[in-house]
């Protein structure tokens, strides 16, 4: 450590160690999820509590496996998948990426309709035209390198959403009631409940977060390396090694405490609101009516700032997983520090993935219906690349001594036991039609 890094204070120390893990939860609270919470919170008051304690230990195991593997070797996830199976296994695993590259197309096309909606909250005009602005904008950005700066800015306009905790404080909460639903003691049995279930779980424990924080995490380590080189926790020192390991741990509990702590606070102040009346939240307007008790007029600016912040750092992110994904499994360079010319495959898959984005927001006139379906599709699809990643991060030949230990390897293959319950009712709701 040197001097200057030793005289900095401890608030400072801390939020120099947040990176890729507070990207990653602040981009799962993207307007998918920020639609799922507050239908959840509408439809069922209190009665999905319980799914907020559930999910954070899940997300705080499954995204600590996946970035470990990341800081251990210095390869994303789609590269390690490459070096792990044989051909065959490869192919189904091609093919599972490219099914959610295209999930998570529609994802983004609903960001970019959630951030067009933040903007009309705002009096700036029509959704579908600011629809089309920022997918362009993001798209022009990302070709010219300039990720980084979007990460800077917009996670921490994501905080807007913690106006959502103030609601908690202000409301007429029913803290009897939250309680039971956070001991869950509400559970219903009903096909709309199971459904939304699905799409919460779809929505906090997504595939795409899985790519992105690999991802995410070797471009950090290639800043740290030499001659654009990720170099993994293999090749340091032990001391520099354990305290990278440490570091890492921390950035990614506090990013999943955080989008857990938004969850909560969705729910439960949706259910202090919108609940009470059991209304159906169709528009971003009806969700910022959640806010009113707190922000008064100022809902609306509120609510817009969160959609329009979280869907900006979401959208890029979508985009980005499943092309580094793809693109490190087929052995292609990829990275936003690398120019067009140098990763062409992966910038083309970005590309293709905002401007279709870009059309489907264009044409869709129902972006809370496309947010929670897209949810929903996550949720089936989020079992197989779960299992994919414990397979990697259990290989002692990829992993080394930082292969998963007891603890990750429970937490994580029992996450992945859920997902795949998850994904198999999702999939027999979406065949029966009761989804």
């Amino acid at each position: 450590m040197d001097s200057s890094t030793a005289r900095r204070s401890p608030v400072r120390r801390f939020f120099g160690i947040l990176g890729p893990g507070l990207v990653t939860g602040s981009a799962d609270d993207d307007p998918s999820g920020i639609a799922t919470y507050a239908q959840a919170g509408a439809a069922f008051s209190n009665g999905m509590l319980w799914t907020a304690p559930a999910t954070l230990p899940m997300m705080m195991a499954v995204q600590e496996v996946c970035d470990r593997t990341a800081l251990a070797t210095g390869d994303s996830l789609g590269k390690l998948a490459r070096r792990k199976f044989s051909r065959k296994p490869r192919v189904v695993i091609g093919i599972l990426i490219v099914a959610l590259l295209a999930a998570n197309t529609m994802n983004a096309a609903a960001d970019l309709m959630a951030i067009g909606q933040g903007m009309e909250l705002l009096g700036a005009g029509p959704a579908q035209l600011w629809s089309a602005i920022a997918g362009i904008g993001i798209a022009v950005t990302l070709m010219a390198g300039g990720f980084a700066v979007i990460a800077k800015v917009f996670k921490w306009l994501c905080l807007a959403l913690l106006a959502y905790v103030a609601v908690l404080f202000t409301a007429n909460v029913d803290w009897a009631d939250v309680l039971a639903g956070v001991l869950g003691l509400q559970f219903r049995f009903s096909l709309e409940y199971l459904g939304l279930i699905v799409a919460v779980l779809g929505t906090t424990i997504s595939p795409y977060l899985f790519f992105w924080q690999s991802a995410h995490r070797v471009e950090e380590l290639r800043d740290d390396g030499d001659e654009d080189r990720a170099v993994g926790l293999e090749e340091r020192a032990d001391g520099p090694a354990k305290a990278k390991l440490r570091n890492a741990r921390v950035d990614v509990f506090v990013g999943m405490f955080f989008s857990v702590l938004v969850m909560f606070a969705i729910m439960a102040a949706t259910a202090a609101t919108l609940g009470k009346d059991g209304a159906d939240v169709s528009t971003a307007a009806d969700a910022a009516k959640a806010l009113e008790p707190v922000a008064g007029p100022f809902a609306k600016f509120l609510f817009a700032a969160g959609f329009i912040g979280s869907g900006i750092l979401a959208v890029p992110v979508l985009a980005a997983a499943g092309a580094s994904g793809l693109a490190g499994l087929l052995g292609k360079e990829w990275g936003f520090d690398k120019s067009p010319r140098k990763a062409p495959f992966f910038y083309l898959l970005l590309g293709v993935g905002v401007a279709g984005g870009v059309v489907i927001s264009f044409f869709s006139s129902d972006p809370i219906g496309l947010l929670i379906l897209s949810a929903m599709i996550n949720g089936i699809a989020a079992a197989p690349f779960l299992i994919v990643a414990m397979l990697i991060a259990g290989d002692r030949s990829i992993m080394g001594e930082h292969r998963n230990g007891w603890l990750a390897t429970t937490v994580g293959w029992v996450t992945a036991v859920i997902m795949v319950v998850a994904g198999a009712v999702g999939i027999w709701m979406a065949i029966t039609g009761s989804a």
